[in-house]
């Protein structure tokens, strides 16, 4: 690296191996500033475990150097985690109006909101922070007040453009500021990070209203029947057309859902959301109507198992029962890996009468290819990051990036932890530091890990079988047992004859160190365990976790 000009260093932390998890710091002359907080989902083999949060133990070391959390919007890939990591990471935040209120009814949940620096910003506005300046450029996507960021450094422009799609005929708002990019890139950008989520779809992303006129016949053509939609709780745009149809359709509407009710109380609050008066009607109310006269909003698109629509189909929510001839409509894509839950809940509601529908009634939040080609022909970036996606995702948005003229060795295909550093003469991943997923279960940060993971997954494939017994203390002579309990490896009852063959092989182990005059436990339970793991497999090829308890009187 050429060190007579300056460098700007790009340190990804997270949201590059998935999709979620979104925290990228930037670096140069001394200061940093981290952009998005976001946490991921956990995937189908983190047993018990709520979210994946992003480790920031790089922040931690460089606390004194770090001026501030630059957020592009508000979902929980990208504020998610800001709760726990303010604790430790503890600087200003600045975002769009929207998304600060949310970030705001996250920290009050959190005890924080007293002892954080917020700041709203509006689109134009340029905040300086250390070296960088960063200019707010407005975008959209699936919820509304989303940033794109120019982040001016001393070695050149770095374009950031959040998640993002280019919507000409935004529900609410305005389009996009393509006018923005175009000059940038006449100014000169270094290096543009762009959203890779819909980088292998091909066209361009359908406009938010398009939705809307689904919605409409929709209505039309299930005129007596109660409707049910389930969305994501933060597309408000998405709600805001519902309930427009809803409206004239002349049903009510009620919401269920903490998340959903949250946001939708801060959306029509601040005035990104409006509704006739009387048409928001509480979920206890909805036996009052007749059902062609309602329409449901809820959480649980994604088949989240406590989710209102999944415990509506599970038949365990306490207000709302499904009925035959309800319609339900998913508006929303399974994201990757919750296809499964999703498909459950279709049928759960089909069983129960329902009429599911699913297309036509989602359209996404993301940038498709040809939008992307137009990002990277009016800025014209020296260098291109893909960012927000998994490996396959970015690597068909370096394919368009190449397409649009940036040399091959130019784009960066990015691990989390990696130390990208730029100038306009040479671009190298020259480090990497520490990163990757902290487990979140309950209370618990960090303190459920690999092995704690790997012992669940035994339990949950093969159950547990504890041994207890009871010794004299000083003599070793057995007073009790060995008694054997079973968990989620047989049913005792029915298996009387394995269990009293394996009690024999416990016995025998147990006196046979005792006869060999054996006196140290750890070893006594090590020989006992062998023995019954060892006689367990050859009888039924099964592995059970084992569990041996010694008790001395």
């Amino acid at each position: 690296m050429n060190q007579l000009q300056p460098s700007v260093k790009i340190i990804p932390l997270g949201g590059l191996e998935q999709i979620g998890m979104n925290i990228t710091a930037f670096e140069c002359d001394g200061s940093i500033i981290v952009v998005d907080c976001g946490l991921a989902f956990p995937s189908d083999e983190m047993l018990g475990i709520d979210s994946v949060i992003p480790d920031v133990t790089y922040l931690k070391e460089n606390l004194d150097r770090i001026e501030a959390f630059v957020i592009t919007h508000g979902h929980e890939d990208h504020i998610g985690a800001l709760p726990y990591i303010l604790k430790d990471v503890n600087v200003p935040i600045y975002a769009t109006r929207l998304t600060m209120a949310i970030i705001d009814h996250k920290l009050e949940e959190s005890n924080l909101l007293d002892v954080t620096e917020r700041y709203i910003v509006n689109y134009g506005d340029v905040v300086e922070l250390g070296c960088f300046d960063v200019e707010f450029i407005r975008t959209n996507h699936s919820i509304a007040d989303a940033a794109a960021l120019a982040i001016y450094t001393p070695a050149g422009i770095i374009v950031h453009t959040g998640d993002f799609k280019i919507d000409y005929t935004p529900v609410y708002g305005d389009a996009i500021n393509l006018q923005r990019f175009g000059e940038l890139g006449q100014m000169g950008v270094l290096a543009l990070l762009s959203d890779s989520t819909n980088a292998m779809r091909q066209g361009n992303t359908m406009s938010e209203r398009t939705v809307g006129k689904s919605f409409d016949k929709i209505f039309k053509e299930n005129a007596t029947s109660r409707i049910i939609v389930a969305t994501f709780a933060s597309n408000v745009d998405r709600v805001q057309q519902i309930i427009n149809t809803a409206e004239k359709y002349g049903r009510k509407v009620c919401v269920d859902g903490r998340s959903m009710v949250t946001i939708i109380n801060l959306a029509l609050e601040l005035g990104y959301m409006h509704m006739e008066e009387g048409t928001l009607i509480d979920i206890d109310e909805v036996k009052n109507y007749p059902d062609e006269k309602i329409v449901l909003i809820c959480t649980g698109s994604q088949g989240e198992e406590m989710a209102a629509l999944s415990r509506m189909a599970a038949s365990i929510h306490r207000k709302i029962s499904i009925q035959p001839g309800d319609t339900v409509i998913f508006s929303s894509n399974p994201i990757p890996g919750n296809e499964k839950p999703v498909s459950r809940v279709i049928n759960e509601l089909s069983m129960k009468g329902a009429n599911v529908i699913f297309q036509d009634t989602h359209v996404s939040g993301h940038a498709s290819s040809e939008d992307l080609k137009l990002i990277y022909a009016l800025t014209n970036p020296r260098y291109a990051v893909p960012m927000h996606g998994e490996y396959r995702h970015r690597m068909a948005n370096a394919e368009i990036a190449e397409d649009l003229g940036v040399a091959k060795n130019d784009i960066f295909i990015l691990t989390s932890g990696d130390v990208l550093e730029l100038n306009e003469e040479f671009g190298e991943v020259v480090d990497h530091v520490t990163a990757g997923g902290i487990l979140v279960d309950g209370l618990g940060v960090g303190d459920v890990g690999n092995i704690v993971l790997r012992d669940r997954q035994m339990l949950a494939e093969n159950g547990l079988i504890v041994i207890v017994m009871t010794l004299e203390r000083f003599s070793n002579q057995v007073l009790a047992g060995p008694d054997i309990i079973s968990r989620g490896f047989v049913y005792v009852r029915e298996s009387e004859e394995l269990m009293e063959e394996a009690a024999d092989v416990v016995s025998n182990a147990l006196y046979n160190c005792l006869d060999n005059g054996v006196s140290d436990w750890t070893k006594i339970k090590t020989e006992i365990k062998d023995s019954l793991s060892n006689f367990l497999w050859k009888k039924m090829k099964r592995n059970p976790v084992i569990l041996p308890i010694i008790m001395e009187v």
